[in-house]
């Protein structure tokens, strides 16, 4: 995450992903901050590519509303192009080599990509040149090391979705309590084979 003069981070975050017996949850705050300064308390860093397939951001909100647009336009363009829908995993790939591909100018955003295809259900970590590294769990952003804790403790992989999103609100929680650049509630997205959703709850 980059930092200013004096060593404080420009923006703070929270967000986490956890992998479920029957879907995938991805969960971030909505605070955006810059410096000792909050510029929003409605931000967003959780979104559905399609039905399938979501990503999380840590990092600066310009960097990841550029990479969220490059990567939703690739999928649909794949999609349209082989009339199949792109795999988690091939999503995830393709991102780390656009992010390598920059790697000179690169994105401060760290991500999260997480669906739900034939495969089953696959969670990636992506930093900012690209690296990828598939988990069943995972926390990005200056709150994370309050937030791994709770996943690190109450994470099975035969939770259920319901089980996944009550852990992944209060690891959020956990974070917002006690990272000042967390904060103003969490964005929850839910992957199952049936379909997605998204859900918010209030920081408390």
């Amino acid at each position: 995450m980059p930092e200013a003069q004096f060593g404080f981070p420009i923006n703070g975050a929270t967000t986490v992903g956890l992998v479920c017996k029957d879907g995938i949850v991805l969960a971030s705050e909505k605070r955006i901050s810059y410096g000792f300064s909050i510029m929003s308390k409605a931000g967003k860093k959780v979104f559905l590519i399609n039905s399938r397939i979501g990503v999380a951001f840590a990092g600066l909100i310009a960097d990841a509303q550029s990479i969220l647009r490059r990567i939703s336009a690739e999928v649909k363009l794949y999609e349209l192009d082989y009339h199949t829908p792109m795999g988690v995993k091939s999503t995830a790939k393709l991102l780390s080599n656009m992010l390598y591909s920059q790697r000179f100018a690169p994105a401060f955003a760290e991500t999260l990509v997480g669906g739900v295809d034939k495969d089953g259900q696959r969670l990636y970590i992506l930093d900012q040149l690209g690296s990828l590294i598939e988990d069943k769990y995972a926390a990005l952003g200056t709150g994370a090391a309050v937030a791994i804790g709770l996943l690190e403790q109450d994470y099975s992989g035969e939770m259920s979705l319901k089980e996944g999103k009550d852990l992944a609100v209060r690891s959020v929680r956990a974070a917002i309590a006690r990272d000042i650049a967390s904060g103003d509630g969490v964005d929850v997205v839910i992957i199952s084979k049936d379909g997605a959703k998204e859900e918010f709850f209030p920081a408390k």
